[in-house]
């Protein structure tokens, strides 16, 4: 995976159930789950990530 970094979301439980981010390539979100760590990624154009992510932040 070309550069991606990934981080594991502050909401993974203690069995590894989570997703990972990759936020540092500025025209690319690289999305994984943390069980198959080289499996298939979903990539999205920051604005999509952006537009996902508060459509499910409580208010």
């Amino acid at each position: 995976m070309p550069g991606y970094q990934f981080v594991k979301s502050s909401y993974s439980n203690i069995n590894n159930d989570c997703v990972e981010v990759a936020r540092n390539i500025p025209s690319t979100i690289a999305v994984r789950d943390s069980k198959t760590p080289d499996g298939p990624l979903l990539t999205l154009a920051p604005s999509a990530w952006a537009a996902f992510t508060a459509s499910h932040r409580t208010p």
